[in-house]
């Protein structure tokens, strides 16, 4: 096909080069505006000491979910999480969320019943209040809109930008399992296909299900650091994979990362179900995404109380910003890491 002449592909650009294009003429013009786009939420100035955090994000039917796999409940809970989970990215504390959705004809009000019950048990987890929304009607599928508030004082706000030189590089729990939880609810549709009665074969693997369809945003962690006085130098939740997220803290930092294979914390179902299915389990860590755990740095003298809190891995460092990003294998050897973007996930 010939390429139309003054046309850009999307994919020339991929998705930060194109949120870089798009958002270039939108300077903050508002006294009150602290730091708009460019990190997981926007900061806007409360009072002389604290801050409002917003965001928004979008599930789209085909794209975020398939609604083959997905029951109403999980989803309802999973949209909560990957809004209020940006909120925690800046160290701050989710308070409310509004939800507007766009339905098809194919939804019933059951089906919605259900999803609102997923929101709600979600919001009460995380001690969130659903205070408003939308409904409107759509053509193509189900639409789910999450815009999260919260609220965190001014000198507590971490973004993106603030990694240093010589800065540990830390994460929360493990990573790959959505993605190989998708996998495998991908194998057994197909394995079951024409197969009405017969039942998937999920045992031995539930902890990657639950990943997937039911993640938890990471508001213990914040809670904890937060009572041992840690304020990272940066920090970014991971949704589109450690490899993209990473490179975004180092492109906002001005600075270079070198991570260690045998430092990754990586699920021990991701590593059986990789070998049955021949899926490299370090590509699902790295590129998978949705993980929805945290990615942040802090200073070196920091290695013993962040230890001390469990559940937190220290992967690697922060080097020079000429060093660029990389993955260093036991023999130390040097993979360079690239960002993914629009990679759909429910295909």
């Amino acid at each position: 096909m010939n390429k139309i002449k003054g046309r850009t592909e999307i994919a020339e650009l991929g998705q930060f080069g194109l949120i870089d294009k798009i958002t270039a003429p939108f300077k903050p013009q508002v006294k009150s505006t602290i730091l708009g786009v460019g990190d997981d939420a926007a900061v806007i100035e409360a009072s002389k000491s604290t801050a409002i955090v917003l965001t928004t994000d979008s599930l789209v039917e085909g794209v975020d979910f398939d609604l083959r796999y997905f029951p109403p409940k999980h989803l309802g809970y999973k949209a909560v999480t990957k809004g209020i989970s940006d909120i925690v990215a800046m160290n701050a504390t989710a308070e409310q969320i509004t939800v507007s959705i766009a339905v098809s004809s194919k939804i019933s009000v059951e089906f919605l019943e259900d999803l609102y019950a997923g929101i709600a048990f979600a919001c009460k987890e995380a001690e969130v209040d659903l205070v408003g929304g939308d409904t409107t009607a759509s053509v193509n599928g189900l639409v789910i809109n999450i815009s999260a508030v919260g609220r965190a004082k001014k000198e507590a706000i971490v973004r993106r930008s603030g990694a240093k030189v010589n800065d540990l590089i830390c994460i929360t729990g493990s990573l790959g399992a959505p993605y190989m939880g998708l996998k495998l609810l991908q194998r057994e549709s197909r394995v079951l296909e024409g197969l009405p009665g017969e039942k998937p074969q999920f045992d031995g693997f539930e902890y990657l299900l639950e990943r997937y369809l039911k993640p938890r945003a990471r508001y213990d962690i914040i809670r904890s650091m937060a009572q041992e006085g840690i304020v990272p130098t940066s920090m970014i939740d991971i949704s589109d994979g450690l490899a993209s997220d990473l490179m975004q803290i180092c492109r906002s930092s001005l600075c270079g990362a070198r991570i260690y294979l045998d430092r990754m914390p990586i699920a021990k179902q991701c590593s059986a179900l990789g070998e049955q299915m021949n899926i490299d389990p370090i590509t699902a860590a790295l590129n998978g995404g949705e993980d929805y755990e945290l990615l942040f740095t802090l200073p070196l003298e920091m290695r013993d109380k962040v230890s001390s809190i469990g559940c937190i891995d220290i992967i690697g460092h922060i080097t020079e910003p000429q060093t660029g990003c990389f993955l260093v294998t036991p023999d130390g050897s040097e993979i360079e890491l690239r960002a993914q973007g629009f990679v759909k996930k429910s295909e």
